[in-house]
């Protein structure tokens, strides 16, 4: 599987085209084309024979390999943005000239000189549009955008309407000339976002540093990151102090304090100080990379009003041209003052005003600025179908554990029972705990303090969902939660004790239990309060107890939730909710909550930065640990879906104005050109709002 830049892909429709066509080439296994960054990914043996077949179905476009060290716009596009702006310079002035000659040649209708310039001027501006018409309609595909304008024109021109055949292809090369630039600062804007993929690393190689490419750096290297420098790969700082500027992956501009042992993340900039860091991931395992991989690929799943526009232009383009040829030809039939010449005119009219063009560009631009305007605030969507999704979530259902607690558990209080001292219950629990990568269980573990000998953990047996039971010094210990207590007949005092709680019995005797605290993370309370205000029922699921759970809904306003679950049970509540036909969002850690996250309609993955499981799983990604950034992603979504559906409006709605006023003869040919590549221009800029989320 490789990836390849295609330049000169102007348009949705002629990346749709390229997609099909070679999707069907025996040779090749896989490919998708992006329009909104000019790519495309395949898997191949024969590239040459995919060449080949893009050059026959867009001649115009070119393949060239991504690894080429290009800059955005190149030489040769300045080149051609030039020619075409002194083609429209001579074709302004031989209009000019020709509507001269027209008004004082007024009386010889037929004069070779008026011929010469309108002619000179439309072969000058129109030669490329009439050339790919007719090496499409050569490969069979007649409906496109350069077809109606060539039939448009030279239509006008067999009715001797010699000035508006040159004006109408003056007005579509300008138009597309603008159009070009409007689509290529789209584009540099989403490009500007995948520029924080590092160029090089500093290597240290014995007492040398050399410069390399990150993918050239293994695991366990050394590489020094200077100040103003982005840092290169994924690691661990093991020597120097500084501030990080993590912007670029979070969207946060507050910068983060790094010392030895903090971890550190390809993409980030290092503010002042020099850091020693040693590598713990290769470039292509790397955060960014995974990022950089979901940002380019995001468009590649459409949402549902992207295909119906790619459909809606296959058909809408030959039921226009047959439409007009309809008007051209019934009504001088049927209305006997009619004549040919005048209904000819008004279907060409029909011809120039009926482009798709506004929708078949504006449309997939709209949606990917939704994903680069929410990839600038820290929240990565991987496709415009999830954005569409967003926008119809009714219930939004958080896990409460590192999602909307900060998930750092301290031990805050021992309570003991049956005469076992404090020191003896924090030592069995560290103990049975040691091989646990929980939280709880760390914390518990960071409170011993003391050195653990493995030597006297015996056999250990995992009781899930209630806790461990484990032989220490051969005694047989149980650490849990109440629910192992009742489950193992162990008398005890309390049941409902605020915080998280795990007891702890020796020998079948209740020994008593630890209390460990965590705290709401400082917009957890205003993430809540925002998707409340929306009317977006939110629920809190856990596999806390039902007391402790019911503090934190209480504190969050959250009225619905379900404690002490399994992963498994998490799974069968949102199948519940599901049920109830309203779109589900599910937010959680994106590790033990995949299960959940693969089965809501939308999974949220909050806290995920730098982990594999949540980029993998989650549809949406956030890339800090702020709750409140799910009611901004909502947000974006619903303004991107509101801003592709004022350009549907807006461009049908002024396309079907104008049809009917070319029907009765109202709308001239010069009022269509405007009006065709007018609502193409606007819509697209309208589209690149949404970058400004």
């Amino acid at each position: 599987m490789k990836k390849y830049k295609l330049k000169n892909l102007d348009c949705a429709s002629c990346a749709a085209k390229v997609e099909e066509g070679v999707s069907k080439l025996e040779v090749v296994k896989f490919v998708s084309v992006n329009f909104a960054t000019a790519s495309m990914t395949i898997d191949t043996d024969d590239l040459e024979k995919v060449k080949s077949k893009i050059k026959e179905i867009e001649p115009e476009v070119e393949i060239e390999d991504n690894n080429d060290k290009k800059t955005i716009v190149s030489s040769s596009e300045l080149a051609e943005n030039k020619w075409t702006i002194i083609k429209a310079i001579s074709g302004i002035l031989l209009l000019a000239a020709g509507l001269i000659f027209e008004e004082v040649l007024h009386d010889t209708p037929f004069h070779i000189a008026e011929y010469a310039v309108f002619v000179t001027g439309y072969l000058i501006v129109g030669w490329n549009v009439l050339a790919s018409a007719v090496k499409n309609i050569i490969r069979g595909q007649v409906f496109n955008e350069q077809f109606l304008m060539s039939v448009a024109t030279l239509g006008a021109f067999a009715i001797h309407e010699m000035p508006e055949a040159v004006a109408v292809m003056l007005f579509y090369v300008v138009g597309e000339l603008f159009q070009d630039i409007a689509v290529d600062r789209s584009r540099s804007s989403i490009k500007s976002l995948l520029e924080i993929k590092p160029d090089y690393a500093n290597l240290k190689d014995g007492g040398d540093i050399i410069k390399v490419s990150p993918e050239d750096v293994n695991l366990g290297d050394e590489i020094i990151v200077r100040a103003g420098e982005k840092v290169p790969l994924d690691g661990l700082v093991i020597e120097g102090n500084s501030f990080v500027d993590t912007s670029a992956l979070t969207g946060e501009s507050v910068p983060r304090k790094i010392n030895p042992n903090d971890e550190v993340l390809a993409g980030m900039i290092n503010q002042s100080g020099l850091i020693t860091v040693k590598v713990s991931r290769l470039f292509e395992d790397s955060s960014i990379s995974k990022i950089l991989e979901m940002v380019e690929n995001a468009t590649s799943k459409k949402a549902e009003t992207e295909k119906f526009i790619t459909t809606f232009a296959k058909y809408y383009t030959p039921v226009v041209v047959f439409g007009a040829l309809l008007i051209a030809v019934v009504p001088p039939f049927l209305i006997s003052s009619a004549t040919f010449s005048e209904w000819i005119y008004r279907a060409l009219v029909v011809l120039v005003i009926s482009c798709p063009c506004a929708l078949v560009i504006s449309i997939p631009l709209g949606y990917f600025g939704g994903i680069g305007g929410a990839s600038r605030r820290g929240i990565l969507v991987k496709g415009s179908n999830f954005l569409d999704a967003l926008t119809q979530v009714k219930t939004v259902v958080f896990d409460k554990t590192g999602t909307l607690t900060r998930g750092e558990f301290k031990v805050t209080e021992i309570v003991t029972s049956n005469g076992f001292a404090k020191e003896e219950i924090s030592e069995y629990a560290a103990y049975a705990e040691y091989n646990s990568n929980h939280p709880i269980a760390k914390s518990i573990i960071e409170f011993y303090k003391k050195e653990i000998n493995n030597s006297r953990i015996g056999k250990v047996e995992e009781i899930s969902g209630h806790g461990v039971k484990v032989y220490i010094d051969n005694k047989e210990i149980f650490v849990g939660n109440d629910k192992l207590l009742h489950k193992e007949n162990i008398a005890h005092d309390k049941c409902e004790i605020e915080g998280t709680v795990v007891h702890v019995v020796v020998d079948r005797k209740y020994a008593g239990y630890i209390v460990i605290s965590d705290s709401l993370k400082e917009d957890s309370i205003e993430a809540i309060g925002r998707l409340n205000k929306k009317s977006i029922k939110t629920v809190m699921l856990t596999g806390d107890s039902k007391y402790a759970a019911g503090i934190f809904a209480r504190k969050l306003g959250i009225k619905e939730y379900y404690a002490e679950l399994l992963p498994e049970n998490k799974v069968e509540h949102i199948e519940k909710m599901l049920n109830k036909n309203s779109k589900v969002a599910f937010v959680g850690d994106g590790i033990n909550d995949a299960p959940v996250l693969a089965r809501a309609d939308v999974g949220i993955a909050m806290g995920a930065l730098g982990s594999d499981a949540a980029i993998e799983t989650a549809d949406v990604v956030l890339m800090t640990d702020s709750p409140s950034k799910v009611a901004v992603a909502m947000d974006v979504a619903r303004k991107t879906r509101n801003i592709v559906w004022q350009n549907i409006i807006f461009a049908l709605g002024v396309k079907a104005a104008f049809i009917v006023l070319g029907i009765f003869g109202i709308a001239t040919m010069w009022e269509a050109v405007f009006g065709d590549m007018g609502v193409a221009l606007i819509a697209v800029f309208n589209a690149m709002r949404v970058m400004r989320n």
